[in-house]
């Protein structure tokens, strides 16, 4: 990630202009979640989802570029009383962080190279949960930008390795998006 995008990610968690509630869809899939073991949440910003995981029960890892959306996740867990581990790390030029993680979640970060990783990060059974806007998301919206767009279609070809237990494609509220939830063999 360019050392821009860095900067524009800390300036837009210092002005706190992030959304602190967690994506509706991983919410609505409370009941096949895990609720104990470890998580990973990718790309997690000020800890929006990371925070709801962790007062689920599960060890999270809120992995992102951005040091001060971090320390922001961290104030969030504290004031929620949870615990929720954080690591600096620019996800387009590093790996994943060493699993296995009962759950690996994606919501709003496209790195197509780092999804081969997921497989080997998840533990045996482990879930991955990933929602991100496509290209007909362009046609209503000008945001996000074409590079961080999925094709229509494409988000279940891209994870390779998993078992895709839900995929849904379409309109949700104002943005187009695809929705995976994919399982690990047991």
């Amino acid at each position: 990630m360019a050392d821009g995008d860095r900067e524009r990610w800390d300036a837009r968690w210092r002005a706190a202009t992030g959304r602190a509630e967690p994506s509706p869809f991983l919410v609505a899939l409370d009941a096949m979640l895990p609720r104990a073991g470890a998580a990973l949440d990718v790309a997690g910003g000020a800890g929006r989802n990371g925070v709801w995981l962790a007062r689920r029960g599960l060890d999270v890892v809120c992995a992102d570029v951005s040091p001060v959306g971090l320390v922001v996740a961290r104030e969030r867990a504290a004031a929620a009383g949870v615990a929720l581990r954080t690591m600096a790390v620019d996800l387009e030029t590093e790996p994943l962080p060493p699993g296995p993680f009962e759950l690996i979640v994606a919501i709003d970060f496209l790195h197509r190279p780092l999804l081969t990783a997921v497989p080997d990060a998840l533990a045996a059974g482990g879930l991955f949960v990933m929602a991100q806007p496509t290209r007909t998301n362009l046609t209503r919206n000008a945001h996000p930008s074409a590079r961080f767009l999925l094709d229509d279609g494409e988000l279940p070809r891209l994870v390779v390795g998993l078992e895709v237990v839900r995929y849904d494609e379409g309109w949700f509220g104002d943005r187009h998006e695809a929705r995976l939830v994919a399982r690990k063999a047991r």
